[in-house]
């Protein structure tokens, strides 16, 4: 048997040399969520938001790194002393003294713990029960969902303020997870509605009739395909959400009708500064630019997920 050998073709004789092939790399398809990420780190309502929250978090698990006073004892000495020098930043006096000569800084930096967990339990509960709720009416349909929609629509009905309200009234002892709790009663039902309407967009995807063909369970169609798909707009409203939670605290707290002493909150150092803005503003002013930053900084961190998760806006 003749022995067969393959060998390369001569090269064709020619005045120019011949070409190498140019080796050309594949680029890596990026998922929605890395498209997002590559996004954000560009826009700078998500780097000042972030810097703004990693502030706070550290502010609310921190508080002594911050300061040494006590935000609850005070001298009457102090009484309405001190105005804002900024030789004195991070010193009792630095920003003044209330009417029973609390130092405002202090309170001001350990009124960043109730208000933050406040928003961040609030919004961890109604995005849990309201995702659960919404995703379970868009995907069974039917008479699940008219059921569990004629249920949101009733907490829906219900004015998110006043109806806190009534249930806070029902409580003699209104501590942190009091207010967690009568504000996520009636806040879950925006996330139900925004997830409910993820829900049956993706599950006529080709994806989820696939898995549904191959036989995959309902609970497996759920958690494995749907759930992560229908995230995106959820975590915009959430995080959106979480500044208002943080304002209703302080909302329900000035009224009277939130947190009450001992605890520590902006709400309450602002309504007791109200009373005082006539001699003493600082009381007033201080907590109050330590909310709005507060919530400024979730709003513009759920603008700019917005804005990074949205396809339309890019």
């Amino acid at each position: 048997m003749p022995d067969v050998t393959k060998t390369a073709p001569a090269p064709k004789a020619s005045g120019t040399p011949a070409a190498e092939p140019v080796a050309v790399k594949a680029e890596k398809a990026r998922s929605l969520w890395g498209d997002a990420w590559r996004d954000l780190r560009r826009n700078w309502y998500f780097i000042v938001s972030s810097v703004l929250i990693v502030i706070l978090l550290v502010i609310t698990v921190f508080p002594g790194l911050f300061t040494s006073a006590s935000p609850t004892s005070g001298d009457l000495v102090h009484h309405f002393l001190g105005k804002p020098e900024l030789s004195k930043i991070g010193s009792p006096e630095w920003l003044g003294y209330d009417l029973q000569g609390r130092s405002v800084y202090a309170r001001v930096i350990y009124g960043t713990r109730a208000s933050v967990i406040v928003g961040v339990c609030v919004t961890a509960l109604v995005t849990v029960f309201g995702g659960l709720v919404g995703m379970l009416s868009g995907y069974f349909g039917g008479w699940v969902d008219a059921l569990l929609s004629g249920f949101t629509n009733i907490f829906l009905g219900v004015p998110f303020l006043l109806g806190a309200m009534v249930v806070l009234q029902a409580f003699t002892e209104r501590t942190v997870w009091v207010v967690v709790f009568a504000l996520a009663f009636l806040g879950w039902t925006q996330i139900a509605r925004v997830m409910r309407g993820a829900v049956i967009t993706i599950k006529q995807a080709d994806y989820v009739q696939a898995a549904r063909a191959l036989g995959a369970g309902t609970g497996r169609i759920l958690f494995r395909h749907i759930l992560p798909n229908a995230m995106a707009p959820v975590i915009v409203v959430a995080t959106i959400s979480l500044g208002v939670y943080i304002s209703a605290e302080a909302t329900l707290s000035y009224l009277g009708l939130g947190l009450a002493s001992p605890t520590i909150s902006w709400g309450i150092d602002i309504s007791g500064g109200a009373s005082q803005i006539r001699v003493a503003q600082h009381i007033l002013l201080y907590p109050s630019i330590m909310l709005s930053i507060t919530v400024l900084a979730f709003i513009m961190l759920g603008e700019a997920v917005r804005n990074a998760l949205d396809p339309k806006m890019r």
